[in-house]
């Protein structure tokens, strides 16, 4: 009973893991955020980046963006939205239910399941690399 409350707990490295996230819109890694974190904490692990994200994400601060074959990488917008991924180059950026037709109702899925929540991934070429594209067959 102890550990789950001292897992919930906002200790001053959880605290700022989550503000550098919730300042950012890029979806970074583990890694990434890593790198963010410790220009605020020179002496922040990796590890306590990985574990303290865990925390996070169980309480449902933060979003686990998780794609077969790929990183995972991180949210901090817990708001009811989508995600799109470009295929090139791996961005990843924020879609909004009002920018998608068809899928706001849970009872798009027509099982035998109580739908709580879903997460959805589009994939595409985002607008700079299909700019990439048309140059490299341009030349």
């Amino acid at each position: 009973m102890r550990e789950e409350s001292t897992k919930r707990r906002m200790t001053r490295q959880r605290r700022i893991i989550l503000e550098e996230l919730r300042m950012l819109r890029t979806h970074p890694t583990a890694e990434e955020l890593f790198q963010i974190v410790r220009k605020r904490m020179p002496r922040i692990s990796l590890g306590t980046v990985y574990r303290n994200l865990d925390v996070l994400c169980q309480s449902g601060l933060v979003l686990k963006l998780e794609s077969a074959g790929q990183q995972a990488h991180y949210d901090g917008d817990v708001s009811q939205h989508y995600h799109i991924r470009c295929r090139r180059c791996g961005k990843i950026e924020d879609v909004y239910p009002e920018e998608v037709n068809g899928i706001s109702d849970p009872t798009v899925c027509r099982r035998d399941y109580q739908i709580i929540g879903w997460s959805l991934i589009f994939e595409g070429i985002c607008p700079d690399c299909s700019e990439d594209i048309v140059a490299e067959n341009s030349n």
